[in-house]
Parts: structure tokens; C-alpha cells; sequence
């Protein structure tokens, strides 16, 4: 009852802080168990908040987790599938969709975004930000790898951040709103010029007394990675653990003004990320602990992922093993500010209970998507509590390189039929799927499941793909937009 008395009736409704890591591995935080990862400040998180062990994105790569992240609903349902999207694309996160901004905009919040957006860019920017609820945007609209050159080096004292590959891509660009401030961007300034933003953004909202919605998706710890002098050669892991750690130096500064303007008591930060570790790249590409394969799979470590609720004074500190989702981060940060949810039909369910009285999770199933969800395959695994089904399993490029033959590409589709099945308790690494032979408990479970599924499958309605829409290189941002000859002369 206490809680209840100070989200409704307190005089000023809480902030939200969403942070969302790329292509980070479930093993790659120091608070996860990475033995040499420096992230003093998502330790603190995690310390003093509440740290999850059974958190899911929706999709194992970018575009399609995100959408899925701000509408509260499965990238089906609004289209962003299949893969991608790129700075042509065509599509993007269809403009009837409803974010979290927009939710909270009726309310009087104000929002800003610092980062990769990655869910188009369309024809006179017109899925940008600030078309879905954004009133300030900084950042990169896709993802920093999609222009020349994919394999940059971008560290002091060594700054070659641009080289002769994709040389038909326009250079990235760095946007303001709905206009490009600098292209190609400015690798080694760019994680300062993004804590500067949200920092003034915080400072402006509470001197405004405005509550606020910052959402920093960063391009960290993304392939190639790169970092400013602040954290460059700072950490124990090379590139990967440096680039970690400037992502951890910025949250530090976050929570830094969040305390000096005396709102930390009343913010929630949520922490969490949008994929498994690409495991192609090695040790430059994340680490998924004990959990199998990664990025581009639906096995755990492409969709299992770190996540920590950090509210002071509201959020005990502690642990939980309860089933959540990215999906539950609409509905749970409507619910705590007193907002209407959309009128939709939504996949989130409300954490309140779990995150402020340490309640059970209302989820009772996580649906796997494979990259490319089709209606003729529907979904390729199912969990329900500690069991897990895998009805179809593929590997995915983005998974090489690891001694397990099941995570390449080359791990080609393979139905299963009886799925296999894992229980994710006493085996999170799913190697040894359970025998159901002889196990009339183990067969209820499996109907239980098969049922979920059935139910589930007949609720999904396929939104319009919005990437199939293709390509448009004069879609691509490009600062100069008559100049000649393109892309080379989108610079400025």
C-alpha cells in the first residue's frame, strides 16, 4: 500500500531512465560473472537494485528487439522483420505503432533519445524519433557499422575510424533531431557529446520541474567497436571491454545528475540490451557466459540477456529468477506513471509487482522468433517456466567461431518433432534435452506447451514487412542531398 500511495499520489511522477546495451553477451558484465569486465557503475546497479537472471529480448538481432522494446508487441505484429533495417530502407517502425514516449507525452513527460535508433529513417526523415514521441534525438539512426568502413579502428592514439569498404555506403552521420550535424561522425566525441545531451536534458526537465523519459540505446558494445580517450586502453578486455567501459562511464555520469538534481529517489533506471554476443568476431564479439551459441540464434545466449531495475528506496536490492521480458517494459513504466496503455493488443505485462514488492511475474511464456519469422514456421521455440521447447533450431553466421557445430550458419534449419526440450534450471547451457519416454510429467509439460503455442499462434497477425519494402540509396541521410556524386559527397 505504501508503494501505491507514492506512485498515485505522490506530487511528482517518476522518471524513467531506459539504457539499452548492444549486442551484449549474458556473461559479459562484471555483475554477471565476466572476470575482467570494468563497469563499476552497472555494478552499482546491480548491487543496489534488483538483478534479473531470466530476461529476454524478443529477437536475436537489432531493428526487430527494439521495436519489440518501445511498443510493448512482438516485431510480427509491427512488421519489422525480416533482419534489419538499413539507411535506405524503405520501411520502418510503422507510425501507428505507439512507444513508450508517446505513452508517456499525454502526461506531460518530456523525452529525449541519445543513440542508435535503428528502426528507420524513411523518405524526409519520416520515422525518425522524433516522429514517434521524441522531442529531442542525438544520435546515429542505424547502426554505426553500415557505412565505411565495417572494420574500423577507432581508438586514440590509433583514430583510422574510416577505410575504402562500403564504399557505396554514405558516410554515418551523427542527427539532431530531424537534421545532420556532422557526417561522417566523430567516433571519439561521441559517447561525451551523448552524456553532455542527457545530462542537459535531465538538468533542463527537473529545472522545469517536467518529469521526464531519456532512452540511450547505445552503438556499445557493438562490432567494430571504438572509444574516446576516457576509456581507451583503460580496460583488461582490448577493444570490447573498452568500449563497455565508456558505456559504463557514461551511466556513471546519468546517475551522477540524477543525484545532484535530487531525482534519483524518484527514477527508475531499467538496464538492459538488445541481443546476444556476435560471436563471429571472437573475443571482440561478447561473451554469453554459460548460456549456448548467440547473436542471429534462438538459443539462450542470442535472446537471454543481462537486465537490472535500479530505483533507490523503492527497488530492494536483490536478485530475482522470475521470467520477464523487454516486451514488459511498456506496460510496467505506463502502469507506474499512471498512463493509458495503447489500445492494441499487447505481449508486455506489467512488472510492478515483481520489481516493487517482489511479487511472481505475471509472464508466464517467452515466444522465440527466429531473424526471419515466417507464418508457414510461426515460432521456433517456446518457454514455459523452467522448460524450454525448440521446435525448429538454425544456426546463424553471426554465431561462428564457437568449438559448438549447432551455432553457424552452417547448423542448417532442422525441425523437431517431439520438439526438444531443456530444462533451463538444471541445464541454462541446453545441452541435454530431456527424454520424455516413460515420463508422463515431462509429456504434461509438453502438451501444456504445445497448447501455449497453438494459442499464441492463433493470436499473431503478421503486420505488413516492413523491410521487404527494400532499399532506396536516396533514402540514405546524406547532409548535402543534391550534391554529386553520392555517397562520397555526403560530407560535412
Amino acid at each position: 500500500l505504501k508503494h501505491w500511495y507514492i506512485f498515485h499520489c505522490s506530487a511528482s511522477p517518476p522518471n524513467f531512465v531506459l539504457l539499452f546495451a548492444d549486442d551484449l553477451g549474458f556473461g559479459d558484465l562484471g555483475c554477471y560473472g565476466h572476470p575482467s569486465s570494468i563497469t563499476p557503475n552497472l555494478n552499482r546497479l546491480a548491487a543496489e537494485g534488483l538483478r534479473f537472471t531470466d530476461f529476454y529480448c524478443t529477437s536475436p538481432v537489432c531493428s526487430p528487439s527494439r521495436a519489440s522494446l518501445l511498443t510493448g508487441r512482438y516485431q510480427t505484429r509491427s512488421g519489422v522483420y525480416p533482419g534489419v533495417l538499413y539507411p535506405g530502407s524503405r520501411g520502418g517502425l510503422p507510425l501507428n505503432e505507439t512507444t513508450i514516449a508517446e505513452v508517456l507525452k499525454p502526461l506531460g513527460y518530456a523525452t529525449a533519445m541519445i543513440g542508435k535508433w535503428h528502426l528507420g529513417v524513411g523518405a524526409n526523415g519520416s520515422y525518425l524519433p522524433t516522429k514517434q514521441g521524441f522531442d529531442h534525438y542525438l544520435g546515429i539512426p542505424y547502426s554505426h557499422d553500415m557505412g565505411p568502413c565495417r572494420n574500423l579502428t577507432c581508438f586514440p592514439p590509433d583514430i583510422k575510424c574510416f577505410g575504402f569498404c562500403d564504399v557505396g555506403s554514405v558516410l554515418v552521420p551523427l542527427m539532431h533531431n530531424e537534421d545532420i550535424k556532422q557526417q561522417p561522425v566523430d567516433f571519439l566525441d561521441l559517447e561525451s557529446a551523448y552524456s553532455d545531451f542527457a545530462v542537459d536534458f535531465i538538468t533542463s526537465s527537473v529545472k522545469k520541474k517536467q518529469p521526464f523519459f531519456l532512452y540511450y540505446p547505445a552503438h556499445h558494445t557493438h562490432y567494430p567497436q571504438y572509444a574516446g580517450p576516457g576509456a581507451a586502453g583503460r580496460s583488461l578486455r582490448g577493444p570490447f571491454g573498452d568500449a563497455l567501459l565508456e558505456l559504463d562511464n557514461t551511466i556513471g555520469n546519468l546517475l551522477a545528475t540524477l543525484e545532484e538534481m535530487g531525482v534519483i529517489n524518484n527514477t527508475l533506471v531499467f538496464f538492459t540490451a538488445d541481443n546476444g554476443p556476435e560471436l563471429m568476431r571472437m573475443s571482440r564479439g561478447g561473451n554469453a557466459g554459460p548460456l549456448k551459441c548467440g547473436k542471429g540464434t534462438t538459443y539462450e545466449g542470442g535472446m537471454r540477456e543481462p537486465a537490472i531495475a535500479y530505483w533507490p528506496g523503492t527497488i530492494k536490492p536483490g536478485v530475482t529468477h522470475e521470467l520477464a521480458s523487454t516486451l514488459d517494459v511498456l506496460p510496467t513504466i505506463a502502469s507506474l506513471a499512471g498512463a493509458k496503455l495503447p489500445p492494441v493488443m499487447l505481449d508486455g505485462v506489467d512488472m510492478t509487482e515483481l520489481l516493487v514488492r517482489r511479487g511472481k511475474s505475471k509472464r508466464e511464456t517467452m515466444i522465440f522468433y527466429p531473424t526471419s519469422p515466417s507464418e508457414k514456421y510461426g515460432l521456433f521455440a517456446l518457454r514455459m517456466g523452467k522448460y524450454k521447447a525448440h521446435f525448429y533450431t538454425h544456426g546463424a553466421e553471426h554465431s561462428a567461431t564457437t568449438p559448438d557445430r549447432d551455432c553457424p550458419a552452417t547448423a542448417v534449419l532442422t525441425a523437431h518433432d517431439p520438439p526438444l526440450l531443456f530444462d533451463l534450471e538444471a541445464d541454462p547451457s541446453e545441452n541435454y534435452p530431456l527424454t520424455l519416454e516413460g515420463d508422463p510429467d515431462l509429456q504434461a509439460v509438453l502438451e501444456q506447451i504445445q497448447k501455449a503455442k497453438l494459442e499464441f499462434e492463433a493470436s499473431m497477425v503478421f503486420g505488413e514487412s516492413q523491410i521487404s519494402k527494400g532499399t532506396d540509396p536516396d533514402l540514405a541521410p546524406c547532409c548535402n542531398p543534391q550534391c554529386s556524386p553520392r555517397p562520397s559527397c555526403c560530407r560535412c
